[in-house]
């Protein structure tokens, strides 16, 4: 799975000093590149849902999507915008 692009989020939370970006990939997203993001902290995988659901949070960032949706985003607390570049070579 690659990341074909990003773009700033259309939910705004820059108020609260988080900000948001969603990524397009070429391709849905799948269980796989679900749990292979569990190593990024803690999460949450809904699986039974009918779109299954996942969330994972840390101290500085917040990662969300839906499985079988070809984005998801990522927000990242404005001191700490190091982390989004952390978080794009682990994903690379």
């Amino acid at each position: 799975m690659k990341i074909l692009g990003k773009q700033p989020s259309r939910e705004k939370c820059a108020e609260s000093g988080w900000f948001a970006t969603d990524y397009l990939l070429d391709q849905p997203i799948d269980r796989e590149f679900i749990l292979s993001l569990k190593p990024l902290g803690s999460f949450v995988y809904l699986d039974m849902l009918k779109e299954p659901f996942f969330k994972i949070e840390s101290d500085y960032y917040m990662i969300k999507g839906v499985q079988g949706k070809d984005y998801f985003r990522i927000a990242v607390h404005g001191k700490h915008a190091e982390e989004l570049e952390k978080l794009e070579i682990f994903l690379g």
